[in-house]
Parts: C-alpha cells; structure tokens; sequence
C-alpha cells in the first residue's frame, strides 16, 4: 500500500462549493485500483469491437488476366481471396485477408483502404494475412484487396465496404422526448416497479435512423420508493449500472449518454419498488456522419460562478435567464464551436425550481437540466447546442432566486476532436469491494489511459455513497504519471477549483463526467469533503483521436 499526503491551501478550498477551510486529511489507498482498470478498459474495448465484423468471401473475388479478358484468365484458376474484418478502436479497424494461391505462385498483395492510403505485401504460398488501418474520419470506407500473379499474369480482386467504430456529435434543440406524466413519448402513466420505458430515438424529433448514441437528460419526478434507473440499447441485456439514484418523494435528473438499440429505441429500467413518473430530454446524438462534431476535452474550468460575480453578478432570479459567452473562452475556439459540455450546479436556492440551459437565439424550451429544491445544492452535468453567436443561456425557472456555477469540461468542433465509441457500460472501481473509502480531503487516483494515448476522455457515471458529511466531488486529470506513484517519485497535485456532483450526509448521488485524461492518462477523483465517502465509477465509452 502507498500512503500520500494531499496538502490543500485555505484560498483553494474557499474557493470551492460550500466548504469551509481546514486541515487537510491524509489516506491510503488500495493497490487493486492500478492494473486491473487498465485491463477492465481493454476488455470492454475489445467486446465493442466484437459488434463490428464486415465480410465478404472468397466466392467475390473477380479473376482478371492482365491485359485480356476476364474468360481468359485460365491460369492459377484457384487464386482469391477472403475478407473479414472488424473495429479495434473509434478509428481502427483489423482485415484479415485469407489469401489462396496457386502452388509456387509468388503474389504481390495491394490492399486500397479507401481513405487514399495503400499497403502492399508479398507472400509465396496461402496465407491469413492480418492488416491493421486508422482512418482519418469516421464512416464508411471501401476496402479493396488485389492479388498478382506475376508469373502468369493474373489478377484476382475482392472488396468489403466497413465502418469505423466511432462516431461523432451533431447538436440537437433541447427536446422532451419522455414525459410518463402527459403522454409523451407513448405513456401517460408511471413506470411500474421494475417495469420499463422505452424512448424512441432514431427517426424521432428530426434524430436520423442511423444515430448510434444519444445525451438524454433522464429526470425521476415523484418516486414512491427510493431506487435507481438504468439507460441502455433496446434490444441488449439489461447492464448492473445505474444512471440515475433516488430516494422516495426525489425528483433528480442525470446526464446519460447512452447506445441506441437497432430498432432505433433506448429503454430505461425502473429497479425500485415503487412507480416513478420518467423524463428524458434530448440534447444532441452521435452518429457515423464524418461532418458531424470531435470532442476535445478540457481540464474543468469554471466560467460562471454568480456568487462571486463571474459570468453574472449576484443570485439569478426567478424566471429569467442569463447569457454566458462560451466561444473563445480560455481554451475553447472563438468560432466553430458547435456544442460544449458543462457542469452546471446550483446553490442556495431560495425555493424549489429547475435550471435549463439552451444556445442563444432560441426561446427557452420546455426542458430541464437541474432539478433542485429549496437551499438544496445539486450539479448535473449538461451538453449543450452553442448559438450562432458564441453564447448560451442559462434559466432560473424557479419563482425564487438561486446561485449557479457553470464549469466546461470540453467542447464539440465539426473539423478535429475526437470520436466517440461506446462500450458495455463497465465498473472500474468501488471502493466498498475493499471497504476503502476516500478520506475526506483526499483523492483517488485511476490510471484509465496509460499507454493509451489516443483515448482523449472517458464518460463515466460516478457515484458517491456511504456518505458521512456533506461534500462534493472534482474530477480532473492528474499531473503524475501511474509510473510516477508506483515509483513514489509522485509529486502532490493541486484540487480543481470545480465541482461534478454535490451530497449531503448519507445520500447516494450520482453524476455523469466527461473525464479529460490529460497529459498523463491519470484521472483523479477529490473528496471535498471533511468525512469519507464511498466512490463508484462506472464507463459507459471513450473519446479516441484518429
């Protein structure tokens, strides 16, 4: 066991949501949490993968003879060859081309991916031949293979048209595409105990068919008993994660990115004991569509704190709004910036209401992003359309004021960022397995990219539980490398100035994170806190650059 001291600074904690300094706390933490999340990351990458496999068999190949015609190819009648090939990552893909070739043959192998890139091999007898790409952007490609007999003068050739794994954003108008309580969506009544509620997403509200996951925002309203629900593709087996908890009479809401089903459905699962009335609100979907939009993640930045006047000066009140100019902000683009993904929190609101956040130039939709009642604090995470002018709003739509934090963690660009690939949602770490949790002003730290520099960011589903004070939770990367801290050469890294999801004692709350992974590929998730707490980190897919 390694045991670290994180030294925070009194300015530093003041600056953070509701907390008060003090000295900090130190804690061990548990080996398991290094090796095996890398292996659990690998493992979960690969079984997306396994949903991709293009074919097309040796019965395809056309037979040319070089110069003649194809009936005068009578030479080497048995050379062809067999394609089968599957995804390796957002933009890789794995052919394997089982090649058949006359006795003594030497045959030079062309392989054309499509994307203006070439690959030549020469092989001597049948072989399996396995060939690796990346390609550029993401979509379709054709993939041609041609074999030459140069001795005889004879061509054989097979194509197979594949897909790269990943996919990207295309922004969409804040849109209810659920609500259990009017009807829409199909159903005017609640979701029975463990019953289900199937929203449909692709070729609905102008989404294409072809959508492959979709940013809902999922909001309980009213459960009778406490519970939690969980998103997933119509059509899959129901995964153990949860998306959204709850306890009975809670309304919350949570971010989801979820995979779409093959029929165009995703399904959300009420595992509680009592009905429970289900929104889900739609803020944009992933698709094949090479124009669609790249993630760049950003280390978390707070853009909007009315409490301190950043962004806006003083409690927003009731039913009015406010604009945040997020283009050219820091490190986000002044131009070209299609959607941005946020934290948004409020504190200290004078009655019960919600937030809804909309890109500029539009009215206000009839959606919500926080839910929230009086003096409660709550965070939700928020991806958001930007309007033509940079800028997005925020809405208080409650009839009492409240404070409100924004803080970025990435944004969306239709030239460059990273594709998105979706994976069985997945647990990387929870502390409870070791009966471990993160001391109160500590951190755990997850080695989740190292050695894999090409995943930009991770989109996680973190909970904290068992919680024996109030606090919140930061997610940023960390400045050490896992090399660093296995060594002990590790050096103290300094806490966000920003907050993921906010708790009160005894309260399971969880909250999705779009987690950069910065330079090191090291995630760090800061206890805010003064008393321990329960982590659970749950993945459900990867940004990957090409």
């Amino acid at each position: 066991m390694q045991r670290h001291r994180v030294m925070i600074s009194a300015a530093v904690v003041a600056a953070a949501i509701g907390f008060v300094p003090t000295a900090a706390q130190a804690a061990d933490q548990p080996a398991e949490r290094t090796g095996s999340v890398s292996a659990k990351i690998d493992s979960a990458t690969a079984a997306a993968a396994k949903s991709a496999v293009f074919r097309s068999p040796a019965e395809r190949t056309v037979r040319k003879s070089a110069g003649a015609s194809a009936a005068a190819a009578k030479d080497n009648q048995s050379l062809s060859v067999g394609l089968e090939a599957s995804g390796t990552s957002a933009h890789g893909i794995s052919l394997e081309s089982q090649i058949n070739t006359g006795a003594g043959a030497s045959v030079r192998v062309d392989i054309d991916w499509g994307d203006g890139k070439t690959d030549t091999e020469q092989v001597t007898k049948a072989k399996l031949l396995t060939s690796k790409h990346t390609f550029a952007q993401v979509g379709k490609h054709k993939v041609t293979v041609t074999l030459t007999d140069q001795n005889n003068n004879v061509t054989a050739t097979n194509s197979v048209e594949v897909q790269a794994l990943g996919s990207k954003f295309t922004p969409h108008a804040p849109t209810r595409l659920l609500d259990t309580r009017s009807g829409i969506g199909g159903s005017n009544r609640p979701v029975t105990p463990y019953g289900v509620a199937r929203v449909k997403v692709g070729g609905n509200s102008g989404i294409p068919d072809g959508a492959t996951a979709v940013a809902l925002n999922v909001t309980v309203v009213s459960p009778r008993s406490g519970g939690h629900i969980t998103a997933y593709p119509s059509g899959t087996e129901q995964p153990t994660t949860s998306n959204v908890n709850f306890t009975a009479g809670q309304t919350v809401p949570n971010m989801t990115i979820v995979p779409v089903g093959a029929d165009g459905y995703v399904e959300l699962v009420n595992r509680s004991y009592g009905d429970v009335d289900l929104l889900a609100d739609v803020t944009g979907y992933f698709s094949a569509s090479a124009s669609a939009g790249g993630y760049t993640a950003l280390e978390p930045t707070r853009i909007v704190d009315s409490r301190s006047g950043l962004g806006t000066w003083g409690q927003v009140a009731g039913q009015s709004q406010f604009p945040v100019q997020v283009a050219g902000r820091g490190a986000i683009p002044s131009s070209n910036v299609t959607a941005v993904a946020l934290n948004v929190t409020v504190t200290g609101p004078r009655g019960a209401g919600h937030l809804t956040v909309f890109p500029s130039g539009q009215q206000a939709p009839g959606t919500s992003n926080v839910n929230f009642s009086a003096n409660q604090t709550i965070a939700n995470s928020v991806i958001v359309p930007v309007g033509p002018d940079g800028q997005i709003n925020v809405r208080n739509g409650a009839w009492d004021p409240a404070d409100v934090v924004v803080d970025v963690v990435g944004y969306y660009t239709p030239n460059g960022g990273a594709a998105y690939l979706p994976v069985p949602p997945t647990r990387l770490h929870d502390s409870r397995e070791w009966d471990w949790p993160v001391e109160g002003q500590d951190y755990r730290w997850l080695p989740l990219a190292d050695g894999k520099p090409n995943n930009t960011a991770y989109v996680l589903n973190t909970t904290v539980t068992n919680t024996r004070g109030s606090g919140h939770l930061s997610v940023a990367p960390d400045p050490n490398t896992w090399a660093q801290y296995e060594n002990d050469t590790w050096k103290p890294p300094t806490p966000p100035n920003s907050s993921n999801l906010n708790w009160t004692r005894g309260a399971t709350v969880p909250n999705l994170v779009q987690a950069s992974t910065g330079k090191t590929g090291v995630i760090d998730f800061w206890n805010r806190g003064w008393e321990p707490a329960d982590l659970v980190v749950d993945m459900f897919g990867v940004y990957q650059q090409n």
